[in-house]
């Protein structure tokens, strides 16, 4: 366990160094970029671990790999100072059966990528409200497609603002802004460069719709100098996934 807590806190230093560095290259301030671990595979005992070396913010993709892992890592941290609770972001397609597995927890949901997704997950966040379960609206972020590829998930351009329009309406659901992936053998400078401009788009209409969720180990640098606010950094972070378990 102390060679897993070492090779993660060198991983972390290095992840933070690359963000540090980035937006120092991009006359950012590094505060204006948050990093989400994406801890999908791994098991709970590693999420335990960054969030021992200061990470609060972890990212799964798997609704019902998420939910387990939710209560495992509970289980490990015990009761945690107030303001110190590992906060639980949805990035991964979600299917919509699966809404209520993550309503009850999630901080945010990455993924919204149509009406009937951003329904489902409008009822479900209501129904946890009711039960006590969630405090106020479910935040969520539109999931942008650079390429228009359907099979890679996604909203295209000319939908963008009719989907946001659509949950801006949806009582249980704040529209926070947007996320998106730079297609496998896209430009990433291209790719970002678009991302950026759909994200402009969005906020002229929704100004409140600040976040930008763009950029991962392989490419969080150029996304930084497009305006990402949020990198979701999994290999980087934590070396080749594994097989979840305790």
């Amino acid at each position: 366990m102390d060679d897993r807590r070492e090779e993660l806190a060198r991983r972390l230093a290095q992840v933070r160094e690359r963000i540090a560095s980035a937006c120092a290259a991009a006359g950012r301030d590094p505060g204006e970029v948050a990093m989400l671990a994406v801890t999908k595979t791994i098991p709970a005992r590693d999420v335990a671990l960054l969030h021992a070396l200061g990470l609060r913010d972890f990212g799964e993709n798997r609704a019902q790999e998420a939910a387990a892992k939710v209560v495992e890592v509970a289980e490990l941290l015990g009761n945690p100072p107030a303001g110190a609770a590992p906060r639980w972001y949805f990035v991964g397609g979600l299917q919509r059966n699966k809404a209520r597995l993550v309503a009850p927890w999630v901080t945010r949901v990455e993924s919204v990528d149509s009406a009937r997704l951003a329904d489902a997950l409008d009822a479900q966040a209501r129904r946890a409200a009711d039960d006590g379960e969630r405090d106020g609206p479910l935040p969520v972020l539109l999931q942008y497609s650079v390429d228009g590829d359907p099979g890679r998930g996604g909203v295209a351009r000319d939908g963008l603002l009719t989907l946001a329009s659509h949950v801006a309406g949806c009582a249980g659901l704040r529209l926070d802004g947007l996320m998106a992936v730079a297609p496998l053998h896209a430009d990433p400078e291209e790719a970002f460069a678009d991302v950026a401009a759909a994200a402009e788009v969005l906020r002229a209409e929704h100004p409140a719709a600040t976040v930008l969720s763009a950029g991962m180990s392989g490419d969080l640098d150029v996304a930084i100098r497009h305006g990402s606010t949020c990198v979701r950094v999994g290999t980087a972070l934590v070396g080749e996934r594994r097989l979840a378990s305790r």
